[in-house]
């Protein structure tokens, strides 16, 4: 019984997301990818492409989570929110002996109730220097 219910419930959601308008967010002094748009706002919501660390970090596993998570800045400025309506983030790990070091510079990010959050451990990355990849979902607020 909780499965159809479940199912209902989805049914229900479905119609909404699915006659939400869909818009590319770019951030301003940036060019659109032909590969990936930075990220999809689809109603409400922001979904975030993946963030490698930019060439201000170093080799630390904090210094890139740093800037994996601040590069994400200048998008959800651009879709109208901030770090503070993420509320999902995944993260992809290459090594897991980094675990408590990106905990360290993600926490630092998310001073106060976090967003839920999945870390998976991956064989590598596309670009080979980095040792995290980052993703969100951020909420839009209503004007």
């Amino acid at each position: 019984m909780r499965l159809r219910s479940l199912i209902a419930c989805a049914m229900i959601a479905l119609p909404a997301v699915a006659g939400a308008q869909r818009a590319v967010v770019i951030p301003q002094g940036t060019n659109a990818s032909p590969t990936l748009s930075p990220a999809v706002r689809i109603g409400d919501l922001l979904y975030l492409s993946g963030q490698l660390p930019g060439r201000d970090a170093d080799s630390t596993i904090e210094s890139q989570t740093k800037s994996a998570l601040e590069r994400m800045n200048p998008i959800l400025a651009q879709a109208g929110t901030t770090k503070e309506n993420i509320v999902k983030c995944t993260v992809f790990l290459v090594d897991v002996k980094d675990f408590a070091g990106m905990n360290r510079a993600y926490t630092q990010y998310f001073t106060k109730e976090p967003p839920a959050r999945s870390t998976v451990v991956v064989a590598a990355l596309v670009t080979p220097s980095a040792k995290l990849e980052v993703e969100c979902i951020a909420a839009i607020p209503k004007k």
